[in-house]
């Protein structure tokens, strides 16, 4: 939903984050001001198209001035959610949730992994940047003492679909899912997720089609 409440695309909805990280380029270079047709330059995506995906949002350029970098980027955040902060756990600590643990980036974004989980005794009681790994069997209790806004998903994928039930039972609305698989959840939990094939997929796609 829009802020007037319109319905607002899938197609423009995974823009967003986009736009967001070429702001935060721009920002951080000390650019100040940027038109659409600048940023179509940058992104790939014609002018009326980024103009149209602002629209549905309230626009927020000045026809003849363009956008201010900051205010925009300002406003993009609110837009994903990311002006508040995010309780985060992990459930799989192999090679995909240890990474995910490790990367500094979320917690500069507001997201902060409170705990991993998993089966395996030789991780269990370890701890990756001071986030300890669980025992999975305690993953109720901790999600009755402990408020968690998002749990990944990063098993192997004939237990996701336990994991995730496990979690909505237990008060999870927010799935964020790297397991091989689609996890169903009933309604009003939403679940991301995400597969890591699909962009190698596609660079093979392109590859394939530029040599023909």
């Amino acid at each position: 939903m829009a802020r007037n409440g319109s319905y607002v695309s899938e197609a423009v909805i995974r823009r967003m984050p986009k736009y967001y990280r070429y702001l935060e380029d721009l920002e951080k270079t000390g650019v100040e001001r940027v038109s659409s047709k600048e940023l179509s330059q940058r992104m790939g995506l014609t002018a009326s198209k980024i103009r149209q995906d602002f629209n549905c949002f309230g626009g927020f350029g000045q026809q003849g001035y363009g956008y201010n970098v900051s205010d925009l980027k300002k406003e993009i955040m609110k837009i994903l959610g990311l002006d508040r902060t995010y309780n985060v756990i992990i459930v799989g600590a192999g090679n995909i949730g240890q990474a995910l643990a490790n990367y500094t980036g979320f917690e500069k974004e507001g997201f902060f992994i409170k705990a991993l989980f998993d089966i395996n005794p030789k991780l269990i009681g370890m701890s990756i940047r001071d986030i300890m790994i669980y025992d999975l069997d305690s993953l109720e209790d901790f999600l009755a003492k402990n408020p968690i806004d998002i749990a990944v998903i990063s098993t192997p994928k004939d237990k996701a679909q336990e994991v995730a039930d496990r979690l909505t039972r237990n008060g999870i609305k927010s799935i964020w899912n790297f397991a091989a698989i689609d996890v169903a959840v009933p309604r009003g939990v939403i679940a991301e997720n995400v597969h890591l094939s699909d962009s190698l997929y596609t660079l093979s796609y392109r590859i394939r089609e530029s040599l023909e």
